[in-house]
C-alpha cells in the first residue's frame, strides 16, 4: 500500500513539473512571437569601403557587413520625431538643435548641428514616459570618423540627477567624468549606431560626445527613439 502511494505521489509530482515546463515554454514562445524586426529608414551611404586609417585604442572590429536585424516588441513606435531638444551648448556653431529630431538623416551639409569642443550633450524630451526599446544615433557620417566618449543615458528626471540609467558608454578612460565604460568605439556610417533600450522606462534621453578623430567638435544628424507607451 505504501509503495502504491509513493508511486502515485511521484507521478503527481512529475505531472506537475511537466505542466509547469509546458507553461514556461508557452510563455517564451508567446514572447518570441510578439517580437518584430525593427524597420529603420536609412539615408544613402556617403562613403564606400572599409576605412583603414583610423587609429583608436578601443575600436570595435570593422566587418564591412550590414547590421543584422534587431527585434522589438510588437507595437514599438518612433516616439522622438519633432520632439524638443536642448543641449549643453545652447548656441550651436552650425545648424539648429531641432535637426536632431527632424527626421532628416542625410550626411550632406545642411543636415547636421555642430556643438562646441569638449564634452557636450543633447537631450530629447519625449514629453511622456515610455518603455524605450531602441535608440539610433547618427553623428556626422559623410566621412569615416570616430566620436569620442559616446555616452547615452535615460531618465525621468530632466536634470539627470535621479534615476539615471546608462544604456551605452564607450568612454573607456573616464575622460568625460561620467564613469569608465566598457562599450567599444565605432566608426560612423549611414546605418547609425543602434543601442538596446532594454525596455527602460524614461522620458528624457541624453547623449554625450567629446569631439572626434577629425576635429574637436561634436555633431548630430539625427537621433531616433523607439519605444512602447507606459500602460
Amino acid at each position: 500500500m505504501r509503495t502504491r502511494t509513493k508511486i502515485l505521489t511521484q507521478v503527481l509530482l512529475l505531472g506537475s513539473f511537466l505542466l509547469f515546463l509546458l507553461a514556461s515554454m508557452g510563455s517564451i514562445l508567446a514572447q518570441n512571437q510578439e517580437k518584430v524586426e525593427l524597420k529603420i529608414q536609412l539615408p544613402k551611404p556617403m562613403f564606400i569601403g572599409t576605412p583603414r586609417n583610423i587609429k583608436t585604442p578601443n575600436l570595435e572590429p570593422v566587418t564591412g557587413k550590414p547590421r543584422g536585424p534587431f527585434y522589438v516588441p510588437k507595437g514599438t513606435e518612433l516616439v522622438s520625431l519633432k520632439k524638443p531638444v536642448t543641449s549643453s551648448d545652447p548656441l550651436p556653431v552650425i545648424g539648429e538643435l531641432s535637426y536632431v529630431t527632424d527626421g532628416e538623416k542625410s550626411g550632406e551639409d545642411g543636415y547636421f548641428v555642430e556643438l562646441g569642443p569638449g564634452p557636450q550633450w543633447v537631450q530629447i524630451d519625449l514629453k511622456a514616459p515610455y518603455l524605450i526599446q531602441a535608440i539610433v544615433v547618427w553623428h556626422y557620417h559623410s566621412q569615416a570618423r570616430v566620436y569620442r566618449d559616446v555616452v547615452i543615458q535615460v531618465s525621468e528626471d530632466k536634470d539627470f540627477v535621479n534615476g539615471v540609467v546608462t544604456l551605452f558608454n564607450n568612454d573607456h578612460d573616464n575622460s568625460s567624468g561620467l564613469g569608465a565604460g566598457r562599450d567599444k568605439e565605432y566608426i560612423e556610417t549611414y546605418e547609425g549606431k543602434l543601442i538596446d533600450g532594454k525596455g527602460t522606462k524614461a522620458r528624457y534621453v541624453r547623449l554625450w560626445s567629446n569631439g572626434n578623430t577629425a576635429n574637436d567638435m561634436n555633431h548630430y544628424v539625427e537621433v531616433e527613439v523607439y519605444a512602447l507607451p507606459v500602460k
